[in-house]
């Protein structure tokens, strides 16, 4: 006579029991409704976006000291090809490289108001975003001459903003590269009751200030 094969668990009431507990002590690990799994995920997603935060700000403060190395580089070849005599100096000012070519004799780099020096700048500027493949801001100075300027610009532009004040009548400074123009406007800006603005298109762009309404 054939027999039916009996599976085990169909007779053993303790077998749903059994199931049961598994059941049970899989939900305990995860916690209700998988409340632990998700905590730790979101633990380990703020730990993984404080990380990534950390390295981003180390790649940009990497990134400005690659680009005063390549500048550097570019530079004192330039230096040779010209035959001029120059020591260079790096920095880092606040989201760009500062670059400094410092010696004697260095006039024919700078050119009437700066014209030349802005010329290398740009060209500093291409030799490394060629390298880095991100636009550059880095700021090349020459003998000391934009550091000169920042100080005689600061001047002009506080005393100017004065006389507006005292006077109630705006002001018009002479035309102005966008270097110039910053260093004026931050002068400005330092002195209650006025505000400065720039007007008019590339060479002839000038500061112009106002008294505060």
């Amino acid at each position: 006579m054939a027999q039916t094969a009996l599976d085990p668990a169909a007779d053993d009431p303790s077998a749903d029991d059994a199931g049961v507990a598994v059941a049970e002590s899989d939900s305990a690990g995860t916690g209700v409704d998988g409340t632990a799994d998700r905590s730790a995920e979101a633990a380990a997603d703020s730990a993984v976006s404080a990380a990534d935060a950390a390295s981003a700000n180390q790649t940009g403060e990497a990134l400005l000291v690659r680009e005063g190395d390549i500048a550097a580089d570019y530079l004192e070849r330039l230096l040779d090809i010209l035959d001029y005599d120059g020591d260079i100096d790096l920095d880092v000012e606040g989201e760009r490289a500062v670059v400094a070519v410092v010696g004697s004799n260095l006039r024919g780099l700078i050119g009437p108001g700066g014209a030349t020096l802005d010329a290398v700048q740009e060209l500093t500027r291409l030799a490394v975003a060629l390298q880095t493949g991100v636009r550059s801001r880095l700021m090349l100075d020459v003998g000391g001459y934009r550091a000169q300027r920042r100080t005689e610009l600061t001047d002009v532009g506080r005393r100017a903003a004065e006389a507006v004040r005292d006077s109630g009548s705006k002001q018009k400074l002479a035309p102005m590269n966008p270097f110039e123009r910053k260093v004026v406007h931050d002068a400005v800006a330092a002195v209650d009751g006025v505000f400065s603005e720039s007007e008019g298109e590339e060479p002839a762009r000038c500061v112009v200030v106002l008294p505060q309404a």
